[in-house]
């Protein structure tokens, strides 16, 4: 307690307070511009920090984590686009509530969602992060496949107007996800003999393809015949009705975000998507889910920003970075001459809870600086709809090719968004196929790490107890509505 005490006196000064807030401000005005995230925004402001001090840089960098990921939300809510992988989930009823002129509630609702998320999250940070760390070690490569499948089995059995369509989009999902080099064999998989394709196609590519490339085209296809009208932003405060539905998915997400966020396997898209299974399967308000449901723009957002916080226990105590921000993050830490790992607590104390003391900080800020302005954020769905999304083409295609660099990589985003056009005009849902290009090539390695752990034996996926427990929770969603229809 004395030294987190020490890191509220590091993080409090002017000097690093103004840090943060620039760091929020920054990262949420480039977690807006779809297809750059959290991740790109550390590592295109990396350079900034040359000159700072590492604890100042690493304060900067958290509220630049932070304000990046309210970013993503920002855009997959009020325009169907996310900004990163981690806010593809608020698109599926945030984007409902905005069309329906309820873009600053929707808002507000992630704002104070990352708020208790980040909060809740924090403090687990400081109280279980020994025990956690302890916990993400003892997982084998069994226990992490059978999380990927309930990952699997859960979004696609609380999406879409039906299961088969739920796999099918899951289906297309892991097809995209193997193309590249295979990394065990280095033999090319659906590349064509197209050198382009031999890295693969990055996430951030299929999510901005299927999400925003594939919206304007649909909407494109129907501008003609249907002349839009204009959307109302609605009132910028959240309702008795509101917080009565949304607080308890508030306090519900960061249990199931910070336990996967420090998995050494972790991240926030795993944990989001089940966060959203969950509240559709806890709420009374079923129907509405998919078409402006303010519980599902609540809990995975308090999710999200949970994991975050879950991140940084792997990366800090054990020097692996669990996702993308934390690998430059880490990154950052090697540039000063500093490595993470057990004996980090005890070396660069100052700097540790400096930065855990800024991650305080900076959800203060978070909220402080973007509740007020929900309602302005909400003013672009005023926009002129042919102009809107001619901009979202625009900020979509510098996206996609900040991501490498590759004029191919435009061609690859405009046919992934004819995908997304099929897609919707068949009734499948975009979801699963995004959760499938994430996850599918790690379920892939992790499935023939365990096969070979077991020299092939089927007995090899199923050989702990936790892998076991995971199974039985895949078997109930599966079958419970068959048992369902059977006793009706």
């Amino acid at each position: 307690m004395d030294q987190l005490l020490e890191g509220f006196a590091t993080a409090l000064t002017p000097t690093h307070l103004l840090l943060a807030a620039v760091g929020v401000l920054l990262g949420t005005a480039i977690g807006v511009l779809p297809g750059i995230g959290p991740a790109m925004a550390v590592a295109l402001l990396l350079p900034v920090t040359y000159g700072l001090e590492p604890t100042g840089a690493f304060i900067m960098f958290a509220g630049i984590y932070y304000g990046g990921m309210f970013g993503g939300s920002t855009t997959s809510i009020l325009l169907n686009t996310p900004g990163e992988s981690a806010a593809v989930v608020a698109a599926i009823d945030g984007n409902p509530m905005a069309r329906s002129g309820r873009g600053a509630q929707a808002l507000a609702a992630a704002a104070i969602g990352h708020f208790i998320g980040g909060m809740v999250g924090t403090t687990l940070l400081v109280v279980l992060a020994p025990a956690v760390a302890g916990l993400a070690v003892d997982l084998g490569a069994p226990d992490y496949f059978a999380i990927m499948v309930l990952a699997f089995a859960a979004v696609t059995t609380v999406l879409g107007s039906s299961r088969v369509r739920g796999l099918a989009s899951l289906l297309i999902g892991l097809t995209i996800g193997l193309i590249g080099l295979d990394e065990m064999t280095g033999q090319q998989r659906l590349t064509f003999g197209s050198l382009e394709l031999a890295d693969g196609i990055d996430v951030v590519i299929v999510a901005v393809g299927l999400f925003a490339v594939g919206e304007s085209l649909w909407v494109a296809a129907h501008l003609r015949r249907n002349p839009p009208a204009p959307i109302p932003v609605g009132r910028p405060w959240l309702g008795r009705a509101d917080l009565r539905r949304a607080w308890k998915p508030w306090l519900r997400g960061p249990l199931i975000g910070f336990p996967f966020g420090a998995l050494p396997a972790g991240g926030a898209e795993i944990p989001t998507f089940l966060s959203y299974a969950t509240e559709k399967r806890l709420s009374r308000h079923r129907d509405e889910f998919g078409k402006g449901a303010i519980e599902g723009v609540a809990g995975p957002e308090a999710t999200a920003s949970a994991s975050a916080a879950g991140t940084l226990v792997s990366m800090l105590t054990l020097g692996l970075p669990t996702t993308a921000v934390a690998a430059v993050m880490l990154a950052a830490f090697q540039q000063y001459g500093i490595q993470p790992g057990p004996l980090l607590f005890e070396r660069e104390s100052t700097l540790v809870w400096g930065l855990i003391a800024s991650l305080f900080v900076g959800t203060v800020l978070l909220l402080v600086l973007n509740l007020p302005l929900a309602p302005v954020w909400a003013k672009l769905l005023r926009i002129p709809r042919p102009y809107l999304y001619a901009g979202i083409l625009f900020f979509a295609m510098v996206g996609a090719y900040a991501v490498s660099g590759q004029a191919a990589d435009l061609l690859v985003l405009f046919a992934i968004g004819v995908i997304g056009l099929v897609m919707r005009r068949y009734g499948l849902p975009v979801l699963p196929a995004v959760l499938g290009v994430i996850l599918g090539p790690a379920a892939e390695q992790q499935m023939r790490r365990a096969l070979q752990l077991s020299d092939g034996a089927l007995t090899g996926l199923v050989n702990t107890a936790f892998s076991i427990t995971v199974y039985a929770v895949v078997a109930v969603l599966v079958l419970w509505p068959l048992v369902k229809r059977v006793r009706s």
